[in-house]
């Protein structure tokens, strides 16, 4: 097992408040490309109880057990399952249907396009990601007209300042912290973006790390193709949800300017070991904090790239597609079974007499 370190030395954990016993949590998951959907999952379990345990499954999913029953069924007969609610607009299946048809139409401002329309449906009957057993719980579904299962398909995801909030922090800097920079596209936020956060948060007794994020636009300038994968508003989400970042720029200017340095009082700018592409103009993004001497480059340790996971998806997409035709196919069978079983006893009912 592996302890996060948000528990005390030498792993005791504390009681829950008023002295009572404290109620551990346990999800579980494939987690494959975590994204600000999983993240909302975990926040959520997380507030059921004191500590939060979570289970990573081999690449093998579960979702049902050999003999085809639901693997959360003796906890439910215990009754200690409960429900998280699913983050709308967000699946593993969208993102990997994003990199696979290397179209923008997922950009801000983009109009989703008839063709990507068609593609993410038939995609998505392929290959679903299951939220709910990402979880002790999910939100509830049923079948979908079809013969679709419940969890398969995609939908848009919608931005709103109650969803921000709930992954923000909401502090503001204090005296005394250091305020540092870093600005990127964490486009598919994943481990080595962790890792160089990491690094950065241990610059500081007391830091506070403020993220920009440029706009889609932007980033496809200087990404090319069809980066970024995740839009604007669902990367914010992602960032907010690390547990380095104290605040977000939404739409950050790609160079580092005077007056964003003078406007967030920054003591420290960082970038990665990645390539610093110039700007439109040619100048370099970073030319004003380093006339102040307050730039560095920070190595994370880790050669993960967004990239290196688009790569991936690529060159596994048919045993990707595969595994979860497979995978839907036990699920509506599953799906098909309990509906059986609980018309029966409605039937019984109407012959007795």
């Amino acid at each position: 097992m592996i302890r996060n370190g948000h528990g005390e030395a030498g792993g005791a954990e504390r009681p829950g408040p008023g002295g009572r016993r404290a109620v551990r949590v346990w999800c579980d998951g494939c987690y494959d490309m975590v994204h600000y959907g999983h993240s909302n999952q975990l926040r959520q379990a997380r507030a059921m109880g004191d500590h939060l345990i979570v289970g990573v499954h081999t690449d093998d999913d579960i979702t049902l057990t050999v003999d085809g029953r639901d693997t959360y069924e003796e906890v439910k007969q215990a009754g200690r399952y409960r429900e998280c609610k699913r983050t709308q607009g967000v699946s593993t299946t969208d993102l990997v249907g994003r990199m696979l048809l290397v179209t923008k139409a997922h950009h801000s401002s983009q109009e989703m396009s008839s063709e990507y329309r068609e593609y993410a449906d038939s995609f998505g009957k392929l290959s679903h990601p299951t939220p709910s057993r990402e979880t002790l719980s999910s939100g509830g579904s049923s079948q979908c007209p079809g013969g679709r299962n419940p969890w398969t398909g995609v939908s848009q995801f919608l931005q709103t300042s109650r969803k921000i909030i709930q992954f923000a922090s909401g502090k503001e800097p204090q005296p005394g912290e250091t305020v540092i920079y870093v600005a990127g596209a964490f486009d598919l936020f994943h481990i080595g973006h962790v890792d160089f956060l990491e690094k950065v948060h241990g610059l500081a007794e007391r830091p506070y790390i403020i993220a920009g994020l440029h706009f889609d636009q932007e980033v496809n300038h200087y990404k090319g193709k069809n980066y970024p994968i995740m839009n604007l508003h669902e990367r914010t989400l992602s960032v907010l949800a690390c547990r380095y970042v104290s605040e977000v720029v939404i739409g950050a200017p790609y160079s580092v300017t005077a007056e964003l340095l003078d406007h967030f009082k920054v003591d420290l700018v960082c970038h990665g070991k990645t390539e610093i592409m110039p700007d439109k103009d040619g100048s370099d993004p970073y030319e004003e904090p380093k006339r102040r001497g307050i730039f560095c480059q920070i190595d994370s340790g880790n050669d993960l790239t967004t990239d290196l996971i688009v790569q991936r998806i690529i060159k596994n997409r048919l045993e990707y597609e595969a595994r979860n035709q497979k995978k839907e196919a036990k699920e509506l069978a599953f799906l098909e079974a309990m509906r059986q079983q609980e018309a029966r006893p409605e039937r019984e009912s109407d012959c007795d007499f």
